[in-house]
């Protein structure tokens, strides 16, 4: 191939990847954005909420935790039901059937509908991050994955950053048209989910084959390079659905993914009231507790960067893993607030590390409708751990008053994990990474 073919060759791939990545990106960013926060903002409402509705700590962990059974008994049906429909619709459906729950939340009374809504919520949202995860692999090759689903994934530290000072401002609104400040957040936040929900019915493309906004050569290259990376995925043998769903690769790494789960929502359902019992309003609670979410945003780009890069995912799983369980067990150990809060910096850089590279792993071996079945099955498994982690924090603070030992059980669970990835058998994904054409 002459230089000046390979030069013009490169140039379709950089222009490509770019105008994939402007068109999509930003919105699905967005949309995660509020999908989390919908998800999360219970974490600030309940710093009222709770009192004027005088729920104890195991009654707030089982409506926390809720949601995701409701979540994990519809996620492989969503995925499946978006690989057969198409994303525009189905993500559009999840959006705006999330986003009315979420805002129903403001009608709370007591435990039962907290309980009842919190499952809903969960159902709507089914389906909505691995259906994302798998729209991703429609249009970019495997050595891009890590750097643009940290892009997509940025949105969760973003959440808490923005979101956390919002959601603290927005329960000061409280006794505003006989609501209280809780009940507003609800109202104010889940009401945009619904918005850009309409929005994605018409915004979004389904397959590259139907994006009118890429050229004619920008679709070849992009069809060329995916059908190479399918062929290379068969060649090894093609996985049916079935075969995904009991794959042992997938259930370790729904494990693996349990015990990052536990940690990521364990954190996130209970940081902002470990925070406030150092004493600060609940104003300045918000922005305090944006703070480690800021520092996992930034490392979780350039880890994702440095992945791609040294095409390594095994150890860019595994050491981020470790640092979780090593941060959460010395938050739990310390009782000094200003160590306590470095340690929970660290174990949100370590939690965003890990959340950056780990769906790297799946989607380097799963295509078609495996890897909609695979990619659920891995994040709904995991997600139960949305579930477990608050509550074993709940329940060992109703019973001991203190959130500390809480975090250090709760350490157990990424060092499982981290574990699990170092000592697995993951070679033939970093491998088929490591044997794309370097950049």
């Amino acid at each position: 191939m002459s230089e000046a073919t390979t030069t013009a060759a490169g140039e379709i791939e950089r222009s490509t990847i770019r105008a994939i990545s402007w068109r999509l990106i930003p919105f699905l960013i967005l949309a995660y954005f509020l999908s989390y926060l919908d998800r999360v903002n219970l974490s600030f409402a309940a710093l009222t909420m709770n009192a004027d509705l005088k729920f104890s700590p195991l009654v707030f962990s089982w409506g926390a935790g809720i949601f995701f059974i409701g979540y994990f008994l519809f996620e492989v049906p969503s995925n499946i039901a978006l690989e057969k429909f198409g994303a525009r619709r189905w993500i559009a459906r999840i959006m705006v059937t999330w986003g009315a729950i979420s805002a129903l939340m403001a009608i709370v009374s007591g435990p039962w509908s907290f309980y009842a809504l919190r499952f809903l919520l969960g159902v709507a949202e089914a389906g909505f991050f691995p259906g994302i995860i798998l729209y991703l692999t429609y249009w970019y090759p495997a050595e891009y994955r890590a750097r643009f689903l940290a892009a997509f994934a940025v949105a969760v530290p973003v959440s808490t950053v923005i979101g956390a000072p919002v959601s603290g401002l927005l329960l000061g609104l409280d006794g505003m048209m006989g609501l209280r400040g809780w009940q507003w957040l609800f109202i104010i936040e889940g009401i945009p989910s619904v918005i850009l929900g309409v929005v994605t019915w018409f915004y979004l493309t389904d397959r590259p084959e139907k994006a009118a906004w890429l050229t004619a050569e920008q679709k070849a290259w992009l069809s060329a390079k995916l059908a190479s990376e399918q062929a290379a995925k068969h060649s090894s043998g093609h996985m049916t659905l079935r075969q995904a769903l009991t794959s042992s690769k997938v259930l370790v790494l729904s494990a693996v993914y349990f015990g990052f789960v536990a940690a990521l929502y364990g954190m996130q359902f209970w940081l902002p009231q470990i925070v406030k019992a150092f004493g600060f309003s609940n104003a300045q609670t918000g922005f305090v507790t944006a703070v480690p979410y800021l520092f996992g945003a930034i490392a979780m780009i350039a880890w994702a960067r440095h992945s791609d890069q040294t095409r390594e995912r095994v150890w860019h799983v595994g050491l981020p893993l470790l640092l979780i369980a090593a941060a959460l067990f010395v938050s739990g150990y310390v009782t000094d607030p200003v160590i306590v809060m470095g340690a929970l910096i660290v174990a949100a850089i370590g939690v965003f590390c890990t959340f950056g590279v780990f769906w790297t792993l799946p989607t380097a071996w799963l295509s078609g409708t495996a890897a909609a079945g695979g990619i659920a099955m891995i994040n709904s498994i995991g997600n139960l751990a949305g579930f477990g982690g608050p509550y074993l924090i709940g329940f060992i603070k109703d019973s001991t008053g203190s959130t500390a030992i809480g975090l250090m059980v709760l350490a157990i669970m990424p060092l499982i994990a981290g574990l699990l990835v170092l000592t697995g058998n993951h070679r033939s994904e970093t491998e088929f990474v490591a044997a794309q054409p370097a950049k």
